[in-house]
């Protein structure tokens, strides 16, 4: 690819990792996941995949648009094989993922040569709303001949669920800040009462 060419793209990554990532993730702390993925035809369907650094070994978390087609999960490096957390899941494939129905581990595996990839693909596609738009098709009537034409740096990756998981640290963890957040608004409201009868 030229450098023309993916300048663009590049700038494209670089906002979603910047500023979209973080709001959506910062959405499934404070509980509102299950809420993000209630119109998936318009917004997608969103989850939250936990990924350990390679360098760093720190927990890092991406959101991703994925699809479930029997009973696994599977969503695209869309950024193409030098995505950071592409990068990641090869090297440590031990995985987390945060879905609507619940917070579970997993193992992920790049699974893209699969012959079965087109119905995959277009599977995750479809399950991510929008974006496909955005990126230049309708998942829903391309043929998979442009299919793959379009998405031929993309990868594809299985994430086959191990374990259901609890504690802190997963969805919601934040959600206590509404409650905070009420009880404060509540008291600001009472006490603007006292002070207009007063």
């Amino acid at each position: 690819m030229d450098t023309a060419s993916s300048q663009p793209k590049e700038k494209l990554r670089q906002g979603f990792k910047k500023y979209l990532n973080p709001f959506m993730i910062g959405m499934w702390r404070l509980g509102l996941g299950p809420m993000m993925n209630m119109t998936p035809e318009y917004g997608g369907q969103l989850m939250v995949l936990t990924h350990t650094g390679r360098k760093s070994g720190k927990m890092r978390r991406q959101p991703l648009n994925y699809a479930i087609v029997d009973n696994e999960v599977y969503c695209v490096v869309g950024f193409g094989p030098t995505s950071d957390w592409y990068r990641n899941i090869l090297a440590n494939p031990r995985v987390q993922v945060w879905l609507p129905d619940g917070w579970w581990e997993g193992i992920a595996q790049d699974i893209s040569d699969s012959p079965d990839r087109a119905r995959l693909l277009r599977a995750v596609m479809i399950g991510s709303g929008f974006a496909a738009r955005v990126a230049g098709m309708d998942p829903k009537t391309i043929s998979d001949a442009e299919l793959e034409n379009l998405t031929q740096d993309y990868r594809l990756i299985r994430i086959q669920r191990t374990a259901a998981r609890t504690g802190r640290d997963g969805p919601g963890d934040l959600a206590w800040v509404w409650q905070v957040a009420t009880f404060v608004l509540l008291f600001i409201l009472l006490g603007s009462r006292r002070t207009r009868r007063g």
